[in-house]
């Protein structure tokens, strides 16, 4: 186990990402997959982390936007089934096959080189198609000449057409239930024309949750998975699995007038006594919670005042009594004890969950917490 090489650090509790992943399972039920959604490094929890107990409690796939992730998750799991959600050019396809890795496409073209590296390395490439249904981002076009280009690809014999999946744009139910029959309508012309998919999908984490009725027979759980909660009508019981941490490094008096850090924006409207704490925004930490947000120091919170600087911030530790030099700090906990939650950080910081997650920075190390010991730490370095 690698030494901890930084005393501000991101602490995943991998009990609570299981007790997650079952609940999701428990959820779908036997009979529907699960991709578990594993990008922008397991939305800040570390996607190598945290795979081995999301494969070994329940998940079918990991599922990643980038073939730079999907490659990183190989290196370290040889035999993990890995999905690439997002566009890979065609110049890096030959990546996907030599790996093993199952590839989105939405051309005939990309099925083709497909096709003939599987030829050239002995393999079978295994591709999900994605369709459009209405978020024009990424998928084949609503058009019979697309549903004919499906067709055709399902044709080429050295190639696994898988799946075929679309994303809701999660505007409200009627919205979403027509994305819904949209790709429905897809897939039943063409199990018309002889081609069957083994996985159909259109739910992410939120969806999973307010729609039973759309789940198909996989679904790509994401924010979930980590214990964040964004579905409207449904329920399920989630626990939160990051803790940001860090500890004050310094303590020192300010006396009445005295600004603190870029250009005095705060200035002591009393004799203070004021912290520094290693962590800023290129830690990931958003700067516009200049004068919003606080960490938790012995349970009470400290506002944290003056501009957020990259590396380090300060913090108002007047009204907490006897605090030193190396007291914990909580960045990002879950809300008890007087800490900021996920939730409540992207409200102050007037953005969603998953990009405060996903922006915690890759210096900042990941310890991994299972039935209260450490049992993995890793060092992005």
């Amino acid at each position: 186990m690698e030494l901890l090489l930084r005393d501000t650090f991101l602490e995943v509790n991998l009990d609570n990402i299981i007790y997650n992943m079952k609940n999701i399972k428990e959820m779908v039920g036997e009979e529907v997959a699960i991709a578990a959604v594993v990008k922008a490094n397991g939305y800040g929890h570390g996607a190598v982390g945290v795979a081995q107990e999301l494969m070994e409690n329940g998940a079918d796939y990991l599922a990643v936007a980038t073939l730079t992730e999907a490659l990183d998750l190989r290196r370290h799991f040889s035999d993990y089934k890995i999905f690439i959600m997002g566009f890979t050019p065609d110049k890096y396809l030959e990546h996907v096959v030599k790996s093993d890795i199952t590839q989105t496409i939405f051309s005939y073209r990309q099925a083709e080189i497909l096709n003939d590296y599987g030829n050239r390395y002995n393999k079978i490439p295994v591709v999900h198609i994605k369709y459009d249904t209405g978020f024009n981002r990424l998928g084949f076009r609503d058009s019979k000449e697309n549903i004919d280009e499906i067709e055709k690809i399902s044709k080429l014999p050295n190639l696994n057409v898988e799946g075929i999946f679309s994303h809701l744009a999660l505007t409200n139910k009627e919205e979403d239930e027509k994305q819904y029959r949209k790709l429905l309508k897809v897939i039943e012309n063409l199990q018309e024309r002889g081609v069957k998919f083994k996985y159909n999908h259109i739910e992410d984490s939120i969806s999973a949750v307010d729609y039973p009725e759309f789940r198909m027979n996989m679904i790509r759980p994401g924010a979930i998975i980590y214990g964040i909660k964004g579905f409207h009508y449904g329920t399920l019981d989630l626990k939160q699995a990051l803790t940001l941490k860090t500890k004050v490094y310094n303590v020192r008096k300010v006396s009445k007038g005295e600004g603190v850090s870029y250009s005095y924006v705060w200035k002591a409207e009393r004799d203070s006594i004021i912290g520094t704490v290693p962590f800023g925004y290129a830690d990931g930490y958003p700067r516009n919670l200049t004068g919003k947000g606080f960490v938790t120091i012995r349970n009470q919170k400290a506002p944290i005042i003056g501009i957020i600087c990259m590396d380090q911030c300060m913090v108002d530790l007047t009204d907490i009594e006897e605090v030193c030099e190396g007291d914990e700090a909580i960045i990002y906990g879950d809300g008890t004890n007087n800490t900021l939650d996920i939730h409540n950080a992207s409200l102050l910081g007037s953005t969603n969950k998953n990009e405060i997650m996903s922006r915690i920075g890759m210096r900042v190390p990941r310890v991994y917490i299972k039935d209260e010991k450490i049992v993995n730490i890793i060092n992005y370095i």
